[in-house]
């Protein structure tokens, strides 16, 4: 899915549209959802792109205490 929403901001430069794939998935995401790609990423085991990623790694650096 964060694949999916890195789509719909391919127009933006990488740093804001990683900003605004994070913002989304803190928006509309459960904190469970957050979790599992937070932890795909540090275990190397996603198939995000490189914005999604970025994203991610925005979403765990900023939003960590957000998840239960």
């Amino acid at each position: 899915m964060a694949n999916q929403i890195a789509r719909n901001f391919a127009t933006l430069d990488d740093a804001a549209a990683a900003n605004a794939i994070a913002a989304h998935i803190v928006k509309y995401w459960d904190p469970r959802m957050r979790v599992k790609i937070i932890d795909s990423l540090e275990q190397n085991e996603s198939k995000l792109l490189p914005v999604s990623r970025n994203a991610v790694a925005v979403l765990r650096d900023t939003h960590q205490s957000d998840a239960p």
